[in-house]
């Protein structure tokens, strides 16, 4: 798409603020809810993982802080992404791009948002888990949003750590250090991230391509992107059997994960095995990594419940 006709399609979209009214919901909406529960339970499971005890209220305290934070910077993202969303059929109607909110209230949301939670988990939780957290923040919105989203194909790699310390930040919430099994839970994250959103690249290539986001569908095409998921996934699968190995979680989930990582490669080899342009089996592995990530830390989650 030329330059010109993408500024037109952004223009069009992204007028009527004047008119706009921004309700509750529109504002909801700025913290990505869907993206931010999978991010909000993954931090529960690592403050449930942890060893020691944290008071019911810091815990509910440290989760509120997790969720607000990833929220916001869920706001900033969709501020600085407003060109690029009003282009992408996926993301048109997000409040910015549909003229529900002014691009300066979603930054001023947003910014206030990132740095509240912050100084409430330092001041009632502890500061090394309120360091992770304003790391995490700062990566998301300066490290992938602002810089690698638009200038790698590897934008989705180095970037998903941001959305990988969850787990790490309520492991510290708890017990105030950075541990070999919390640097486990954060690699998890990290290596699920790419072949869950390169699933959604594949068939949402055309998308990206319009918005000129160098995805790696768009620039490798779609027989390496495909070669690279397979290959995170098998990574994958003996990296998820690391929480058994370490001790933090049992033999049930030891079990649950290499059946749950068995299914995770059959996914991968179905979306490599696919021909060029049928993108179902890559929808169907983008909507089982969600189930895959969850059910992880819900039996990790389930055996520290039920065991102790």
């Amino acid at each position: 798409m030329s330059d010109t006709a993408l500024d037109t399609r952004t223009g069009a979209a992204l007028g009527g603020y004047e008119q706009a009214t921004a309700g509750v919901g529109d504002f909801i909406a700025l913290l990505k809810p869907r993206v931010m529960s999978l991010v909000v339970f993954s931090g529960f499971a690592g403050l449930m993982l942890a060893p020691g005890h944290l008071h019911p209220v810091l815990a509910a305290v440290a989760i509120l802080c997790i969720a607000v934070s990833a929220g916001a910077a869920g706001a900033v993202n969709m501020w600085y992404d407003r060109d690029i969303d009003a282009i992408m059929t996926r993301t048109q109607k997000r409040p910015i791009p549909a003229g529900k909110v002014d691009p300066d209230e979603a930054l001023a949301f947003g910014v206030v948002l990132s740095v509240a939670p912050v100084i409430l988990m330092g001041l009632a939780v502890n500061w090394v888990a309120a360091g992770l957290l304003a790391f995490a923040s700062a990566f998301y919105i300066f490290v992938y949003t602002m810089w690698l989203k638009r200038s790698t194909p590897q934008n989705i790699v180095i970037g998903g750590a941001a959305g990988a310390f969850p787990p790490m930040i309520g492991w510290a919430a708890v017990t105030g250090d950075i541990s070999l099994a919390s640097v486990v839970l954060f690699a998890l994250v990290f290596f699920w991230t790419p072949p869950h959103f390169w699933a959604l690249a594949l068939f949402r290539r055309i998308d990206y391509s319009d918005a000129g986001v160098p995805m790696l569908p768009v620039v490798a095409g779609e027989r390496e992107t495909k070669r690279q998921m397979l290959a995170y996934t098998v990574l994958l699968f003996p990296l998820a059997l690391t929480p058994y190995v370490l001790g933090v979680s049992g033999v049930a989930y030891a079990i649950g994960a290499a059946v749950l990582g068995g299914l995770f490669l059959l996914s991968a080899v179905r979306v490599l095995r696919a021909e060029e342009g049928d993108y179902k089996p890559a929808k169907q592995m983008f909507a089982f990594s969600i189930l895959y990530l969850f059910l992880l830390f819900a039996l990790m989650v389930g055996e520290r419940l039920v065991l102790g």
